[in-house]
């Protein structure tokens, strides 16, 4: 039962596979605008995962996601992009510890909170499945062991 509402809670974006893709910049991890647009472009699956340096969830679906990442490309040409929540504050904190984890992710920063508005985020760790300009799902927390639920999505 606690498989079938976490699949449920999950999954529940599938179904606004509609929504727009935002005119929104973000920053790179060099403090250049780029627009979000350009980096979800591909024929193949892109994840977009919002998260924050203060957000132990977030790293841990990161670090879960970085373990099996080189096999999802391999099998399925996958790019995870992985946007930052924090604000100008915290901001500085965000190459250091992307650097310290040596992720395989490019890294942006949505600095204004364009797409948080636009995609209604109200919690992290929150994450998009895009496929050729479409958003195909979305769900907002994370739980051991979901990256595998991830990977049957990007397979389909």
């Amino acid at each position: 039962m606690k498989s079938i509402l976490f699949l449920l809670s999950f999954w529940i974006g599938v179904a606004v596979s509609a929504q727009n893709i935002p005119d929104a910049n973000v920053l790179d991890m060099n403090g250049h605008k780029v627009a979000f647009k350009d980096i979800i472009q591909s024929d193949q699956p892109v994840i977009v995962s919002f998260w924050a340096t203060w957000c132990v969830p977030c790293i841990n679906e990161l670090d879960a996601i970085n373990e099996v990442y080189p096999d999802w490309q391999d099998e399925t040409g996958v790019k995870l992009i992985a946007i930052s929540r924090d604000d100008d504050r915290t901001a500085r904190r965000i190459k250091p510890l992307v650097n310290g984890k040596a992720w395989d992710y490019v890294v942006y920063r949505d600095y204004n909170d364009d797409l948080k508005r636009a995609f209604n985020i109200a919690s992290i760790p929150f994450m998009l499945i895009i496929k050729n300009g479409k958003i195909i799902a979305k769900r907002s927390g994370y739980t051991p062991g979901s990256e595998d639920e991830i990977y049957d999505l990007i397979k389909k």
